[in-house]
């Protein structure tokens, strides 16, 4: 079984792009992010013509998240209160979580703020976002053990997940507080999928625009796969696939795709909310 994660940046903008990767790489799931498009205007038939289901939450011109799967998904729920009945509606204003079980593993797909800057009403945000998240979590463990969570977070954990020319400390996905919320939500039982199989530095997945940084290669590993200890163990492989980011007006970033064994058949696990 193949799960990719991709931060497309406007799928209709980046239309053909998707749907000629996907024919090329016809993988089980591919996880979407910054769609940017509500959903009676997705672009649905184009992957279902490829054979896709069509799971999308979106919004107009921001944010949106949506799950392209080669077989139907169950218990698909979208936002964070779909989960936490009793947090602050604000949270899900943003589209930025969906989640599904394909094949026994709960697959969570997420679009984390950026966070602008440090210090910024933005950055506030993102570390309140990161925190229901962790309490999201929390919740779907019990009763989902096999979760792959996957998508755009916006962090570089490490040090060696960042070209050598900047200054990491001080800058927006790389700061103390936002390393240190990620760490607390991995704690849970996450690991990270790519960097079982390559612990060197180097493997970025976004290039920003306006520095010509594809071309330099200083880039971001911000787009991940964090396994359960079950999946991880199993997991096959994991690659950052850079040619998408050499087409003519491509996303900023490149698919991520994870390989693993598909699991013994069971009835699907659902939330208790």
């Amino acid at each position: 079984m193949k799960i990719a994660t991709w931060n497309v940046n406007s799928i209709r903008t980046r239309l053909t792009h998707v749907v000629g990767w996907l024919q090329q790489n016809p993988v089980d799931v591919l996880c979407l992010q910054e769609t940017k498009v509500i959903d009676a205007d997705f672009p649905r038939s184009h992957f279902q013509e490829l054979g896709y289901h069509v799971y999308v939450y979106g919004q107009k011109s921001y944010n949106g998240v949506a799950l392209l799967s080669r077989e139907p998904i169950a218990d698909v729920t979208t936002g964070f209160t779909s989960i936490l009945s009793d947090i602050d509606p604000q949270w899900d204003e943003q589209k930025r979580v969906i989640t599904g079980i394909y094949k026994g593993i709960r697959v969570v797909n997420l679009y984390v703020p950026n966070g602008s800057e440090i210090g910024s009403e933005k950055y506030t945000y993102k570390l309140g976002w990161l925190k229901i998240l962790q309490e999201y979590l929390q919740k779907l463990l019990p009763n989902t053990p096999h979760i792959c969570m996957c998508g755009d977070f916006n962090i570089a954990l490490e040090d060696k997940d960042i070209h050598e020319h900047v200054d990491i400390p001080n800058h927006i996905m790389s700061s103390t507080a936002e390393r240190e919320a990620l760490s607390q939500i991995l704690n849970l039982g996450f690991r990270d999928a790519f960097r079982k199989f390559n612990d060197e530095p180097g493997h970025f997945s976004w290039w920003d625009y306006r520095t010509m940084a594809f071309k330099r290669d200083r880039g971001w590993r911000i787009d991940h796969h964090y396994l359960t200890p079950q999946l991880y163990a199993q997991a096959q492989s994991c690659v950052i696939d850079k040619n998408p980011r050499k087409l003519e007006k491509p996303s900023d970033h490149a698919p991520v795709i994870l390989e693993i064994p598909n699991l013994p058949q069971t009835e699907p696990f659902l939330v208790d909310t």
